[in-house]
């Protein structure tokens, strides 16, 4: 198929979310197709549209893509967000890799039984203000450049300042330190795709309730 990317998924964050967010900043338009109920998603696997019988999926230039890091890949070499040699994507790759751990603890905070969210809002805060967000302010810091790699911008401070959004959505307080990351947060935010995507009615998807969660085990039977 040729023309605009169709993302396949639930409708909601999960692992689409960072792809989303990469073609919204690259401002590359996409259709969305939503599964809905548990007989869609049997029958995409039964018709062997899923190669690993799971999701996200994205048709886009005759093929259909599957693992989320390997379609974040494909994308940001497509559209030059990849850093322009191999040490620049070495960098852009280590630094993502980053993210994504401290993503991952954050995206699994509205599925922890309630008896255990103390203690994992508590590990979150150590890893973001301990570990990661120390790191990107001081590559920031040493370079003084606008953008996290390369003075360009790169898929990485895409993906760093979604994760600045979703993690201020559980604690606001947890940037208060970092004033580059601040600064690198409204930068990339008012970049005019991005800006476009922050607004009320893009293809942005709101942060996880219970009943999203509640809905996709129905879907998935996780």
């Amino acid at each position: 198929m040729t023309g605009k990317p169709v993302l396949h998924y639930f409708n909601a964050r999960g692992k689409m979310e960072s792809i989303r967010w990469l073609l919204a900043a690259a401002g590359v338009e996409f259709e969305e197709k939503f599964i809905t109920c548990p007989e869609d998603f049997e029958k995409w696997k039964d018709d062997g549209l899923l190669m690993f019988q799971q999701v996200p999926m994205v048709e886009v230039d005759g093929m259909k893509l599957v693992q989320s890091r390997a379609i974040l890949n494909y994308f940001a070499t497509k559209y030059n967000l990849s850093g322009k040699d191999m040490k620049e994507r070495l960098l852009i790759d280590m630094y993502t890799e980053g993210i994504i751990d401290l993503y991952e603890m954050v995206s699994y905070l509205p599925m922890t039984p309630p008896d255990q969210k103390d203690s994992k809002m508590a590990l979150i805060r150590d890893r973001a203000k301990n570990r990661y967000f120390p790191v990107f302010e001081n590559v920031l810091k040493s370079h003084g450049q606008d953008y996290v790699v390369g003075n360009k911008l790169s898929r990485v401070d895409i993906h760093l300042v979604e994760l600045l959004y979703f993690v201020e959505e559980v604690d606001a307080s947890l940037l208060a330190d970092f004033p580059l990351l601040q600064a690198l947060k409204t930068r990339i935010s008012n970049l005019p795709n991005v800006k476009k995507f922050l607004q009320p009615g893009s293809q942005r998807k709101p942060p996880t309730t219970q009943e999203m969660i509640e809905a996709a085990r129905k879907i998935f039977k996780f």
